[in-house]
């Protein structure tokens, strides 16, 4: 146990840098691309066994807070099977379509996506949360751009132009948090801040707001989500998919942030994060519903559709409470598989047509069954995972009648224009099936569904291990112990 918490970021490092020494031969880097994507979905399970009490790996043994450290606990583990699950799926999705001969790179820039992912859900430490960042980030560039085209590379400017503006408040905000605290470590920050005398407390503030400004950018909270659209709805079929779980990097960030390093039940910090994420959280969620109705394409409704559930995400996370971080897991879960199956159907209709919500050819009946079931998902209609999900959230505001209406009102916002959208594409078309359906595309889409479908039938056990992810988060007493610190 003591040396599998930091495979999931050492398997990917070693096997990207091998997969770019055989670039020209592409059955050899498909064959190691999917094992390497298997192994890991292996190995987040089982580490997933191991977390209910959290555990420390020590970087050349040294101590927390002097050393690097890796933190194995429910909420890492959870995002870690998350991670590998959708990123099997995904990888096999892009081998049946072949959307991995456009370029030589892809399965290397592929697992270094993945080995940023796993670092910075298993980092114990601020600093190496950035640098995991950059590595995610550097491989989502080349990503996104894979393939080339005019689009394409324009919203890859934006995107890294975002995310560099992001990186920099990173850095000036740990550089304040540092120098306020004297430590990087996130257990050994949760101590010092408790400890904080008051005229050290607004300092901390600015650190925090600033924190709270970077993950909002890569959770593409309003108003910082102009990235997302562009980048999404132009990123290739595949890389929208894998990126549906970048948003949740952030999220996870800011649930670190206002349960263990900067809590606020801290009197340096109180209430000031969750207050200023509300107001976010609503907004986002406005933002996407109501673009879902104007959208022109299919990928830009899916990137829409992926903004409002960020809205209703940050909405559970800002009320800060365990029942409402409860559902806000269960909704992070559903959200993933969703957004990536709507990326998925975007990319087989794009393939067909050229994305426009005009009618055109016919489209395959499989992939028309697909989007309808997607539909129903994304817009929380039962019996789907969206729904249950939506209703765990409302049933942790019952104190907020505003945001049940609000909440309600986006949902039939949303079904009007999944609806609108599957109309066009699949009931006005008459003209003849240009193409086949890809049997294995379409699998790996129906995979997805039928994992949104398990997590409606196993809604009870999982939102029981959920209830204690969300215990942990919000008593991170066992967190900072398994560093080796003190409690405050």
């Amino acid at each position: 146990m003591t040396h599998a918490i930091i495979l999931p970021v050492v398997l990917p490092a070693v096997l990207a840098p091998l997969l770019v020494l055989l670039r020209h031969r592409l059955p050899l880097q498909r064959a190691l691309g999917l094992a390497g994507s298997v192994a890991l979905a292996a190995l987040s399970l089982a580490l997933l066994a191991q977390s209910a009490t959290p555990h420390l790996y020590r970087l050349g043994d040294w101590p927390a807070p002097f050393g690097i450290v890796l933190v194995l606990d429910r909420l890492s583990a959870l995002m870690l099977v998350l991670t590998a699950t959708l990123a099997l799926i995904v990888h096999a999705y892009a081998v049946a379509t072949g959307w991995d001969r456009r370029g030589p790179h892809f399965h290397a820039l592929y697992l270094f996506q993945l080995m940023g992912l796993n670092g910075a859900f298993l980092t114990g430490d601020l600093f190496n949360l950035f640098v995991f960042f950059e590595v995610l980030l550097i491989a989502s560039y080349g990503l996104m751009v894979h393939g080339a085209g005019r689009d394409r590379l324009r919203a890859g400017i934006q995107y890294v132009a975002f995310n560099l503006i992001a990186s920099t408040l990173f850095l000036f905000a740990l550089g304040l948090v540092y120098a306020v605290t004297g430590t990087l470590n996130m257990a050994d920050i949760a101590v010092k801040v408790a400890a904080l005398p008051p005229g050290d407390h607004a300092l901390i503030r600015v650190a925090a707001v600033m924190l709270i400004g970077v993950f909002a950018i890569k959770a593409a909270l309003v108003p910082l989500q102009f990235w997302l659209p562009g980048t999404y709805a132009n990123a290739p079929g595949p890389v929208a998919a894998l990126f549906a779980i970048m948003t949740k990097v952030g999220a996870y960030a800011i649930l670190r942030t206002v349960t263990l390093i900067l809590p606020a039940a801290s009197p340096a910090i109180g209430p000031l994060l969750t207050d200023m994420l509300l107001p976010a959280a609503t907004l986002t969620l406005l933002v996407g519903a109501i673009g879902t109705l104007g959208a022109r394409t299919l990928p830009r409704l899916a990137a829409l559709a992926a903004i409002a559930s960020v809205g209703t995400l940050f909405i559970a996370i800002a009320t800060n409470s365990p029942q409402a971080t409860t559902a806000a897991l269960y909704y992070l879960i559903h959200s993933t598989l969703a957004t990536a199956a709507i990326f998925l159907i975007a990319d087989q209709v794009t393939t067909r047509r050229n994305g426009t919500l005009t009618e055109g050819p016919r489209l395959p009946a499989p992939l028309a069954a697909l989007y309808f079931a997607t539909a129903i998902a994304l817009a929380g209609l039962p019996p789907l995972s969206g729904f249950l999900g939506k209703l765990l959230i409302l049933d942790a505001l019952r104190g907020h009648p505003w945001l049940w209406a609000l909440i309600l009102c986006s949902s039939f916002l949303m079904i009007l224009g999944l609806a609108r959208a599957g109309s066009t594409l699949f009931w006005k078309s008459t003209e003849p099936v240009e193409a086949k359906p890809q049997t294995l595309a379409l699998t790996a889409i129906a995979t997805l569904l039928a994992l949104l479908a398990a997590l409606t039938v196993l809604a009870g056990p999982v939102t029981d291990w959920l209830a204690l992810a969300a215990a942990d988060l919000h008593d991170p007493a066992a967190y900072i112990a398994a560093n080796g610190l003190p409690l405050p």
